[in-house]
């Protein structure tokens, strides 16, 4: 860590996962000589190559915009690069570094042939006019395309790219590519290529693990209160599936504040949480001015200081800090799922460890996204298209493999599970017997 932080300086959200993921497999590393021998970790920590360009795009009033775009493609040990594409203000290559080392090992989880990868811009979708955003991804694909293939490379949408975003960027390149294979983005539309219950997987899958966490520790989620932060496409997928399993959202929250649900989210609300995000206007008080009867808004506070069971991050890297943590056990809470990628704070984790809390972290628990992504890229190569049962039950096996890989690696001597540890351990052993059996390279 001392290497690394004196050669990358400042890149904080991407020394923290790489501290956190070291922290955990330290033990059974040392037990391996043949990884340090290999300099297995030493090469696992940096990126096989990060793509830098400028975008410059028109804006509706005929200005000329010039943003960043980057791609990191961090680990093709065990197959082609996979992971998404950010569109946000605040993204930088320490982002997208730290996500794509933790797509590595996410990826790794899913038992499916996927190396890591992200990317993305610093472009703001918030306030942007569908033709805004249709011409800046026309941009940045013409940038990208040549970087990125069915069985090279393989993006998907993230934080500000959903459906709208990846078609212009799917319809982009294949203008430059003049190759129609549909496997070159994943999250596509159904009517080109994309698969059934693909916008609701990460939501999905988290919510089937958090099943397996409780099942594990004796409890259900029937009857429990959730409280969810976001109310993206991640958020909307755990709010519908939670509601489907029994459980009571009784908070969402944006930049803005939390909208309290107190008799919990109906399946209108879950529905009008699309229009939230597709109207760029980034706030959750529209669901309270939609539904005065139901909601009510607080501006500048979270979904935490609701009294709940479960806590779910659906948001963003680092939003739940140990403050945070200590407001949802006094609310009550004894279980929180990070379903954003590493969306709470180490102080956040450790206080959740030690005080006797239920907590898993986003490599485990979202991981069903990317898995159906997977088996979007399976349906594409096959050129088939699989019923919505048929990938549901793909999911719900991914869910469980994950959820045995995190007890198997990470039970303690009293019956609990560490799964930061098991998720860590897992990960890394699959990408560096991998990594060990190709050689140097």
């Amino acid at each position: 860590m001392a290497m690394l932080q004196a050669k990358h300086p400042g890149e904080s959200e991407y020394l923290q996962a790489v501290q956190e993921v070291l922290e955990s497999i330290e033990e059974v590393y040392n037990q391996h000589p043949e990884f340090e021998e290999a300099k297995i970790v030493e090469r696992m920590v940096e990126p096989d190559r990060i793509f830098t360009f400028r975008v410059t795009w028109v804006d509706d009033r005929g200005e000329v915009q010039t943003n960043l775009g980057y791609r990191v493609q961090f680990n093709s040990a065990i197959g082609p690069y996979k992971g998404g594409l950010r569109f946000h203000r605040a993204v930088t290559p320490s982002m997208l570094k730290f996500l794509g080392f933790e797509q590595t090992f996410k990826n790794a989880l899913t038992t499916l042939p996927m190396g890591g990868a992200k990317g993305g811009s610093d472009f703001d979708p918030v306030g942007k006019s569908d033709a805004e955003i249709m011409r800046f991804c026309q941009a940045f694909m013409l940038e990208l395309w040549r970087c990125i293939g069915p069985d090279q490379d393989i993006p998907a949408g993230d934080v500000g790219v959903g459906g709208r975003e990846i078609g212009f960027l799917n319809g982009m390149y294949q203008k430059l590519s003049r190759e129609y294979h549909t496997g070159v983005l994943t999250g596509k539309g159904m009517t080109w290529g994309g698969s059934i219950l693909r916008p609701e997987a990460t939501g999905f899958g988290a919510l089937y693990f958090t099943q397996h966490v409780l099942h594990k520790a004796g409890k259900d989620i029937k009857g429990c209160k959730v409280a969810i932060s976001g109310f993206g496409n991640v958020a909307w997928g755990a709010v519908k599936k939670a509601m489907q399993l029994g459980a009571k959202v009784v908070a969402i929250s944006g930049p803005d504040g939390v909208c309290e649900v107190p008799e919990g989210m109906t399946a209108e609300m879950n529905d009008y949480m699309l229009e939230m995000r597709s109207s760029n206007r980034n706030r959750v008080q529209d669901m309270a001015d939609r539904f005065p009867d139901k909601a009510k808004f607080t501006a500048g506070k979270k979904a935490w200081c609701v009294p709940c069971d479960i806590a779910l991050p659906c948001a963003f890297q680092n939003e739940l800090s140990e403050e945070d943590a200590r407001e949802l056990k006094a609310n009550g809470c004894w279980c929180c799922c990070e379903v954003s990628n590493m969306g709470c704070q180490p102080e956040a984790i450790h206080f959740f460890q030690n005080n006797g809390m239920l907590f898993a972290p986003g490599k485990a628990v979202n991981a069903g996204g990317v898995a159906t992504s997977g088996l979007e890229m399976t349906q594409n190569a096959q050129h088939l298209s699989w019923t919505a049962q048929e990938v549901d039950d793909r999911l719900h096996h991914i869910m469980q493999s994950i959820h045995e890989q995190c007890v198997r690696f990470g039970e303690r001597a009293d019956g609990s599970i560490d799964y930061v540890k098991g998720a860590n351990i897992a990960g890394f052993m699959k990408v560096a017997t991998a990594m060990l059996e190709q050689g140097t390279i």
